[in-house]
């Protein structure tokens, strides 16, 4: 046992040492282009929808021009970015064919649109026939610039809106951030409730379930994104079952520790995100439905139907999770396996089958939450690992082996780090999420839904 076990650490030992140079090669060949981490991008169609070619695009900063793109036969464009900040996008109105004009008065200047960092961001330039009645421009950059659709940040609120508007819009946004965590975070509180592994690899999972949905919908396929998801979250309750039958399961056997298979967890993280990295490569992609919208008004803030449509499913799907844990067998069984597990085992339950289906529940939740986090802003390589910080905080500060813990505990980090942009930078919103985490543990170390145990 303990031969094989030693094998199992040194392959992971391997894995550490051999990644860095696999990721390393990886971005060496990828072209200059992909290493962009900031641009803006957008698409012009006619009001029949019809793409149009040809037209120019200008970005600027402090009266300096930053790139100039031309539109494509698809009507798309591009400017990469030398940094995170505000930009002025301009689009020429000599380049558009003649009867065409900006929906907006002054609509072809769009000012203040901020970036983020490692943001692609979508501009909008609503166009109309020519000689049709222009409304007011307000603001240009809520006319023009669809939410931000790439770091989980807010929407930026466009200078001279009120500032209880800008409050709520931010709450809205820290909605739909803390929804998308919180659908991965319970998969990853369900593991380590039945199993006590804090999984690493939980991450990679999410990626997984971003990038087979953006397979299947994008060309040459281009099934509708909803049945992309549907084989995405499948993809992913299968790639989690299949780690717990080939690889969990057979250390627990052999007793290998919590600590050891932590570890390991972490070999697996770095070996699936890099091989991610192989086959999807470095670039930040969006899925081409659903990418251009439009806002809706609803009262004093603003959303896209693609947004409103993701916050709903993420409470329906979170609902459909506490319906099965209170009212099916096997939910049932999950909960007890997670207070006792020799206690439910010893009752009838079949421990290793309860487990076999934590992981293909927590796999296929962290695809979904994948495809949610990938269709409000991008897909990349190692979205899964930018998100799993923010799932452990919310799974922590919810309260450890909680489910319904890790849903309250991500809402409340998506709250606190888009609200955080009221008085801070944004690059520190996600460290004042972790600071909250912090001073509510000082208080309640077992969290926010968390039982108090005694030490010993």
């Amino acid at each position: 046992m303990r031969q094989r076990l030693s094998a199992v650490v040194l392959c992971v030992l391997a894995l550490l040492l051999l990644a860095p140079a696999a990721m390393a090669s990886v971005a060496g060949a990828a072209p200059a282009a992909d290493s962009a981490a900031e641009s803006l991008k957008g698409t012009l169609r006619d009001p029949d929808g019809e793409p149009l070619e040809g037209a120019t695009v200008t970005v600027s900063s402090d009266g300096s021009e930053v790139g100039t793109a031309t539109t494509d036969a698809d009507g798309d464009w591009s400017v990469d970015l030398p940094a995170a900040g505000t930009y002025t996008v301009t689009l020429d109105l000599g380049s558009l064919p003649d009867g065409l004009q900006t929906r907006t008065e002054g609509g072809d200047v769009l000012e203040d649109v901020l970036v983020r960092p490692q943001q692609a961001r979508t501009v909008i330039f609503p166009l109309v026939p020519a000689g049709a009645a222009q409304e007011e421009a307000t603001s240009a950059p809520s006319a023009g610039a669809s939410p931000a659709p790439d770091t989980g940040a807010g929407t930026p609120t466009p200078a001279g809106e009120p500032g209880d508007n800008r409050v709520l819009q931010l709450v809205v946004e820290g909605i739909k951030l803390g929804s998308i965590i919180a659908i991965t975070a319970v998969g990853l509180s369900l593991v380590f409730g039945t199993t006590r592994l804090i999984n690493f690899a939980h991450g990679e999972l999410v990626t997984l379930g971003a990038m087979v949905a953006f397979f299947f919908s994008t060309s040459p396929l281009t099934w509708p994104l909803a049945l992309a998801a549907v084989l995405a979250v499948a993809a992913g309750a299968l790639t989690g079952g299949s780690m717990e039958r080939v690889l969990w399961r057979p250390l627990r056997r052999r007793g290998a520790g919590l600590i050891q298979m932590f570890i390991i967890s972490i070999g697996v993280s770095l070996f699936l995100r890099h091989l991610l990295l192989v086959l999807f490569g470095s670039r930040r992609l969006q899925y081409g439905q659903y990418a251009v919208q439009e806002g809706i008004d609803l009262g004093p803030v603003s959303i896209t139907p693609r947004d409103l449509v993701v916050v709903l499913l993420s409470g329906l799907v979170i609902l459909g999770v506490a319906f099965m844990l209170q009212r099916t067998r096997i939910g049932k069984a999950m909960r007890a396996v997670s207070d006792n597990s020799d206690l439910a085992e010893s009752s009838g339950i079949d421990v290793n089958r309860v487990i076999l289906v934590v992981w293909l529940v927590g796999g296929g939740l962290a695809a979904l939450g994948g495809v949610f986090y990938g269709l409000t802003q991008a897909v990349y390589w190692d979205m899964g690992f930018n998100l799993l910080l923010l799932m452990f905080a919310g799974v922590i500060l919810g309260g450890l082996g909680s489910a319904y813990g890790a849903v309250i505990g991500s809402l409340v980090v998506g709250l606190i780090a888009q609200l955080s942009t009221l008085w801070f930078p944004i690059e520190l919103q996600y460290a004042w999420a972790l600071i909250v985490l912090i001073l509510v543990l000082l208080v309640r170390p077992q969290g926010i839904l968390g039982r108090t145990e005694r030490a010993g």
